[in-house]
């Protein structure tokens, strides 16, 4: 199974495919100039790393807290992939993540904690 996971809510904008036996990580500068050009670093990241979309089973997507731009663009981005892709869909917070530990975001997934398809945007202040 194969997870994509978007975080743009923080310093850093994280694009993650983590799999039963593998898993990718890049990072790029939470920035203006990356947000207009998000989809094709995400895109870029995945043909580096092999993935087609068409093999990835789900999508986890920060919903913040974070900066409003960065919230937007990334939400927006994962909602239509998933949409275009028919890949399901799940929101996870900031503080969902404990010492940046994504793989507890798939802990919350296997044990049904996360929402499919509900996206509830916070931004902070």
């Amino acid at each position: 199974m194969k997870n994509l996971i978007i975080d743009a809510a923080n310093e850093k904008i994280f694009f993650s495919i983590i799999t039963e036996t593998q898993s990718y990580t890049t990072t790029h500068t939470n920035s203006r100039e990356n947000f207009d050009k998000f989809i094709n670093l995400l895109l870029d990241f995945l043909s580096k790393n092999k993935i087609i979309l068409d093999n990835v089973e789900n999508i986890f997507i920060n919903q913040g807290p974070g900066k409003f731009s960065s919230i937007r663009i990334s939400i927006s981005i994962a909602k239509a992939i998933s949409l275009a892709k028919n890949i399901s869909l799940f929101g996870f917070n900031s503080n969902d993540l404990g010492n940046g530990d994504y793989n507890k975001i798939l802990e919350l997934h296997k044990k049904n904690l996360l929402i499919k398809d509900l996206i509830k945007p916070l931004y902070s202040s």
